[in-house]
């Protein structure tokens, strides 16, 4: 091989015949262990040459010399394979060198995540990395695979859209070996389906904080890796039809209970145990007397108490937060830790030998651990001593006890110890089912979809493998099986059926090994079952079955001596050899009948309460029997299920990040059939759909005239020339459509655009429709705005004329009312002065009239006493004449005659002294008889309803007042103002002290009879004088025979007090009357004059009984005169407020207008005077 330039670049060429040729920092494969088992090509870079050699640097970067003579072990890469690839089935090298480089080239790059067609292969950083924020969360959010790179996310959100799409259970397996990352894959997705839901409801985060709970109780350290999963589990995840988390259900299998009692060396207890050592307070670790983690046997198996990483006390906070959000109560988490601790003090008791009757035996040694146990067990401490030391069993009906030695009673010490963290495991699975489990209704609507994911120990191949790795093996051959089913056996079969040219490719199937282990009538596990039932079963007895019916098969790996107790499996991850011991014991997973005695007598509820529904009497099933029924529940579910599969690698086997053993990932990768599975899905199909399902869902990728064909597969086929192009990547078989993968992300995508186009176009109908409608609205709106504008200016403009005319009529009727109220005072100024000189003038006639009474009275007095003296005189004139007569008779006639004379002359005298008085009384007849004539024609006058003025009524009713105020002369008020607008003093007239023109001659008793005191003394009825009294009557002051009147004057009398202020108006309507303090004769005049007539408008409503003042007059007046009556007993008008004006009617209408109370008024008004 020569070494030349040639057009600028440097080429190695070969000599000796050779046409291969390499340019420098050409990417080459070295094939450098051709004979090893795991070894594959490696990919390396042309370097350098020197002396006919050429340099290269592999991917471990190792150098290498390759001279002419080993050239054939360098082939050039191809380019697909220089940077790598998101999915391996786009390498041009496909084989495993490929697989591998692509991988070691993605993980050096921190990129973990590969595809293999839909199957996502995961390979373990040992590092955080900033992948799962959320921001990439709301990234793969509906996203296809491979529209993005390769995630977690992906698969969780394809999962979640096939779900809702198909309406079909969808379920993820995640395998690989220990320590390969699946429980972490496993949160991520539980993440990521939390967060697309789109409700973060509490049944989200209580399944969310599930795993802190489940990995505290079934995760431990190992070797291989920090947080292994010692238990498998299946979380079923229920949705609603709106894709929206109701609830969840979890199953979990075959926990390592014997981990709590040995552990490999470098290998930890479950971590609640260090959590709680580390986590609890000080009080707490008191009362459970609980120390550090390095004083308790069952922790210290390992000779490893800690962690790197782990943080055991902020974990036991985080473990007992996700607790409460999960209904544990916190006396259930202290039960809990009671029993914890119980299991920590029972590994540190011991047993020491003894001999009974030459039997080997065994007693508990002195330990306060031991009484620490029995207390938090709540036990009789002599019945557990001997419940361990002792084992009772039934022969032929009676039991039967024997002594244990000191190995058998250690042993059944971790019996015990293992039952009671299993049953705690198991308790804690439940409550949280409890709590996060929503079963569902049975109505259609509320019909659920589900994803499964599958958490599962991975393949482990130790040194000393037992019991527990081949359950977990078989667990994992299962999982291969279903694998292997679903993507190479199903996809053939189909390939077959549908008549699609297919050549088929070979796989490595695990059907044998599984068959051999599990699933032929006689199966390794059914020997162990069978065994294990016998009394007398061995494990030696047990082997040799298993080699008698399976030492042919290819798959099983006898012992190499009779001596040896380890036999081997060809697993499909390898060979693996299991140490047989302690088969059957592990199997059986029994507790004695004197360790259950002694739980079901225990105070402790909750130990009762977690072992409850363990019946001892009973054949119980094996620990291989019930982890075998769970696999096959596990597997039917899965079948139901459309399945995606997430493969993890481990890279290392020192858990440090960037280290990537080429030789450990090629031994994954090989055992889980990838190198097929890449060849399988590049030549395969493994999207399909039925006509009617395709055609349906992407028919919206055809013209419009194409949707409504019937034929269905001709459909199918428009729409994949439309949109995959005319080529032989995908196919039609009878029933359905065979496409690649990226054939659907392809029409996933087309489908969007074209839905987005027609969402568009309908969002842009909407809006204009919407923005239309909108504009109907506005355009009516302001077309109502601008009527209601142009009619508010129009009103505007009109209230502003209109207020201009009111100002000119307001102008124009002030100017009205000025000149009116000019006219009216210089009438009123008139009236005022005829009103003075007419009340002059009448009161110049009264005292005209006073005096000539005066002078009358003077004249009678002084002819009645001139009558008197004459009087007297005549009497002693007559006595004189009549002593002489009587003189005379008795002189003429004698004593005898003469008084028989006398009475003979009074006899004649008296009839003629009756008839002079007769001729008199035709006269007062008459007299009487015209009075009457005069009353009837007058109330048989008709009703007058003309209007009178104020100025007549004034002058009909007040003509008799003086023009005198107070006694004195003076001006008029103007218009209708206060008569006494400043009060004066009345001054009192003593018409005694008038001087007389002529004097008269006093004489003491002259006008006695005439006084009114002497008035009322006599006529006055009851006890009522002369004198003021301020309260209501109960009788008038004189007898009336009609009892009306006697009412009428009542209430005369109760009005005139009111009038003149003595009484107050009635309380009920006290309210709303209008308090006054101008005097009554203002009142009066106010009542009475015009300007009463405007208040009366203004205060119709209280005045609506009445009309105008005249017409009201005269209503009342009419009522009088006509006889009715308007004083009732129960409804008295006394018994009502009344305005002056009333008052003042009231009066004149009932004591003037009615002539029978003319006198009672005068009385009253006398004395109220």
């Amino acid at each position: 091989m020569l070494l030349i330039h040639r057009k600028g670049q440097l080429w190695l060429t070969p000599s000796s015949g050779e046409t291969e040729q390499f340019l420098l920092g050409d990417h080459v494969w070295l094939d450098t262990q051709p004979n090893s088992e795991f070894n594959v090509p490696i990919g390396a870079v042309v370097k350098e040459s020197d002396s006919g050699r050429i340099l290269l640097e592999d991917d471990e970067g190792k150098e290498h010399w390759i001279t002419a003579r080993n050239m054939h072990m360098v082939r050039l890469m191809h380019p697909s394979s220089v940077q790598g690839v998101e999915d391996m089935i786009c390498l041009g090298d496909l084989h495993e060198a490929g697989m591998v480089h692509n991988l070691l080239i993605r993980h050096q790059e921190h990129k973990i995540y590969t595809y293999t067609g839909s199957i996502l292969v995961a390979v373990n950083p040992y590092q955080l990395l900033p992948l799962y924020t959320v921001d990439q969360i709301r990234l793969y959010c509906n996203k296809r695979i491979g529209e993005l790179p390769p995630h977690v996310f992906a698969i969780a959100d394809n999962c979640y859209f096939n779900m809702k799409r198909n309406k079909r259970d969808q379920c993820c397996v995640i395998s690989g070996e220990s320590g390969a990352g699946k429980t972490e894959s496993t949160k991520l997705i539980l993440q990521f389906l939390a967060a697309i839901s789109g409700q973060h409801s509490w049944i989200e985060q209580q399944i969310l904080e599930a795993n802190p709970i489940l990995e505290a109780f079934g995760n431990a350290k190992t070797i291989r890796n920090d947080n292994s999963s010692r238990f498998g589990k299946y979380i079923d995840i229920h949705f609603n039809q709106n894709g929206v988390i109701e609830g969840a259900r979890i199953e979990q299998f075959l926990l390592e209970k014997s981990r709590v009692c040995r552990q490999a060396p470098e290998e930890r207890n479950y971590h609640i145990f260090y959590c709680m050592l580390m986590g609890m307070n000080t009080e707490q670790k008191k009362m459970l007397n609980l120390g550090t983690a390095s004083e308790y046997t069952y922790l210290t198996m390992g000779n490893c108490m800690s962690c790197d990483g782990r943080n055991d006390a902020k974990d036991y906070a985080h473990i007992r937060s996700a607790m409460k959000i999960l209904m544990f109560s916190d006396s259930e988490h202290w039960d809990i830790s009671k029993l914890l601790a119980a299991i920590l003090h029972l590994g540190n008791v011991e047993f020491q030998a003894a001999v009974y009757d030459n039997l080997d035996c065994s007693d508990v040694m002195d330990s306060p651990h031991f009484s620490i146990a029995t207390k938090l067990l709540e036990v009789d401490s002599s019945e557990l001593q001997n419940s361990l030391t002792n084992l009772s069993i039934i022969v032929r009906g009676e039991s039967v006890s024997r002594p244990l030695n000191v190995v058998q009673a250690a042993d059944g010490r971790d019996a015990f110890v293992k039952g009671i963290y299993g049953r705690i495991f198991l308790w804690i699975v439940n409550k949280i089912n409890s709590a996060i489990f929503n079963p569902a209704s049975q109505k259609p609507k509320d019909r659920r979809q589900s994803i499964g994911l599958l958490d599962i120990f991975g393949f482990e191949n130790f040194s000393n493998n037992s019991f527990e790795q081949l359950c977990i093996n078989i667990a994992n051959e299962h999982l291969q099986q279903f694998f292997v089913h679903h993507v190479f056996k199903l996809e053939q079969e189909e390939y077959l059926a549908e008549h699609i040219a297919w050549n088929n490719i070979d796989f490595t199937d695990n059907r044998q090994a599984l068959e051999v282990i599990a699933l032929k009538p006689m199966n390794i596990i059914s020997l162990i079952d069978e065994e294990s039932r016998f009394p007398k079963g061995t494990d030696a007895t047990m082997l040799v079955k298993i080699n008698s019916l399976h030492g042919k098969s290819k798959v099983y790996i006898p012992p190499k001596s009779v001596h040896d107790t380890k036999f081997g499996i060809s697993h499909f991850a390898g060979v693996v050899f299991y140490e047989s011991k302690d088969f059957l014991e592990k199997n059986r997973d029994t507790l004695s009948a004197n360790v259950m005695q002694v739980v079901h007598s225990s105070r402790n509820k909750f130990l009762r309460e977690i072992f409850q529904g363990l019946d001892t009497t009973k054949r119980l099933s094996t620990l291989g029997g019930q982890f075998k029924q769970s696999l096959e529940k596990l597997m039917k579910i899965l079948e139901q299920c459309q399945p995606f599969f997430i493969r993890c690698i481990k890279p290392n086997d020192y858990k440090k990040p960037l280290l990537f053993d080429r030789e450990l990932c090629i031994k994954q990768l090989r055992y889980s059939g990838m190198m097929e599975t890449i060849q399988i899905r590049k030549a395969g199909y493994p999207i399909r759909y039925s006509f009617e399902e395709f055609f349906e869902r992407y028919r919206v990728l055809l013209p419009w005239s194409l949707r409504q064909q019937n034929d269905a597969r001709q459909g199918c086929i428009s729409i994949s020339e439309a949109a995959l192009g005319k080529d032989e990547s995908w196919q039609v078989g009878r029933t359905k459509i065979f496409l690649k993968d990226h054939h659907d992300t392809v029409l996933e995508l087309q489908r969007q655009n074209a839905l987005t186009d027609k969402v568009l176009l309908i969002q842009k109908v909407m809006r204009g429709l919407k923005d239309r409608s909108q504009f109907l609205k506005q355009r009516k709106s302001a077309v109502a705005i601008q009527s209601a504008w142009r009619g508010y200016c129009c009103r505007k403009e009109f209230r502003m004329v209109l207020l201009g005319f009111g100002r000119l009529q307001a102008l124009y009727h002030s100017r009205q009312l000025a000149q009116q109220y000019e006219a009216t005072r210089s009438r009123i100024i008139r009236l005022q002065a005829m009103c003075r000189g007419y009340l002059v003038r009448q009161k110049v006639a009264e005292q005209r009239k006073a005096a000539c009474v005066i002078q009358a009275y003077a004249r009678g007095m002084f002819a009645r006493q001139t009558y008197q003296r004459m009087k007297g005189e005549n009497k002693l004139e007559a006595r004189n004449i009549h002593l002489e007569e009587e003189k005379h008779l008795i002189e003429v006639l004698g004593p005898p005659k003469a008084k028989e004379e006398a009475v003979r002359l009074q006899k004649v005298f008296m009839p003629n002294l009756f008839l002079c008085l007769k001729d008199h009384l035709p006269v007062r007849e008459e007299e009487q008889a015209e009075a009457r004539q005069r009353r009837n024609k007058l109330a048989n006058k008709p009703t007058n309803h003309d209007v009178i003025s104020d100025q007549e009524m004034v002058d009909k009713i007040f003509g008799f007042l003086p023009s005198m105020i107070g006694g004195q002369e003076g001006q008029a008020p103007l218009g209708f103002e206060d008569l006494e607008i400043k009060p004066n003093k009345l001054e009192e007239v003593d018409l005694d002290m008038v001087p007389m023109s002529v004097e008269l001659e006093e004489e003491a008793d002259g006008l006695e009879e005439y006084t009114f005191h002497k008035f009322a003394a006599t006529y006055f009825q009851g006890s009522s004088t002369h004198t003021h009294i301020r309260k209501q009557l109960r009788h008038p002051l004189l007898y009336h025979e009609d009892k009306d009147n006697v009412l009428a004057s009542l209430a005369v009398w109760v009005i005139i007090l009111r009038f003149m202020g003595d009484l107050p108006e009635p309380a009920m309507f006290a309210k709303n009357a209008t308090t006054k303090s101008s005097s009554v004769m203002t009142q009066i005049y106010d009542t009475l004059g015009r300007k009463n007539q405007v208040q009366k408008g203004q205060k119709k409503s209280s005045l609506e009984h009445l009309s105008i003042l005249n017409e009201s007059f005269l209503a009342v007046t009419d009522q009088l005169r006509s006889g009715e009556e308007a004083f009732q007993e129960d409804t008295s008008i006394s018994e009502r407020s009344m305005s002056n004006l009333e008052k003042v009617h009231f009066i004149i209408g009932n004591a003037i207008l009615r002539g029978i109370l003319g006198q009672e008024w005068c009385e009253n008004k006398t004395e109220a005077l």
